[in-house]
């Protein structure tokens, strides 16, 4: 806990006024946040997407983007866009499952874009059109969301806020 004098000295000047305001309209501060850091994200990382895309169309037939479908905020669906690791006929026989270690469904250097977390850059678009934000609960399949809601209690409050790119799950 911090010292009272510290809690005066932050709770006043130009530095309180920010932590003020910012409590106050943490969503449209964290909305402004989020579409900065990805404007700024996609001109930084436009090239290695690109480059990326590139070695995906040469090693495997098929295109180097795809679109799933999420839930997001409120149990809304949306697209996810990511790069595509994996082969076009990936769950042909299989219906939806989780990626596993040594994935044999991974293109070549798929298991490298997804190391690397090439693969999620395209997400920063989701960011963009606000369905994602950069900090959130990742987004699952419906298919999973239903499957995980049954065994983990309070699973569905995650869909009461806005799903992220990166958060916790990752952290750890």
């Amino acid at each position: 806990m911090p010292e009272p004098q510290t809690i005066a000295l932050i709770s006043t000047g130009f530095v309180g006024f920010i932590t003020q305001y910012a409590r106050r309209h943490f969503r449209e501060v964290k909305k402004a946040l989020d579409l900065t850091i990805a404007g700024i994200g996609i001109v930084l990382v436009g090239p290695a997407i690109l480059i990326t895309a590139i070695v995906i169309k040469v090693v495997s037939p098929g295109p180097a983007f795809f679109k799933q479908e999420r839930l997001g905020w409120g149990g809304k669906p949306f697209y996810i866009y990511k790069l595509r690791t994996m082969r076009l006929d990936a769950e042909k026989g299989t219906g939806a499952v989780w990626a596993q270690e040594d994935d044999p469904r991974l293109i070549r250097f798929g298991r490298l874009i997804r190391k690397a977390h090439i693969d999620e850059l395209p997400q920063l678009f989701n960011v963009l059109k606000g369905d994602m934000s950069i900090v959130g609960p990742r987004p699952e399949r419906p298919v999973f969301v239903e499957k995980l809601s049954k065994e983990i209690s309070d699973y569905s409050k995650r869909m009461n806020v806005r799903p992220g790119i990166t958060g916790l799950a990752q952290v750890w």
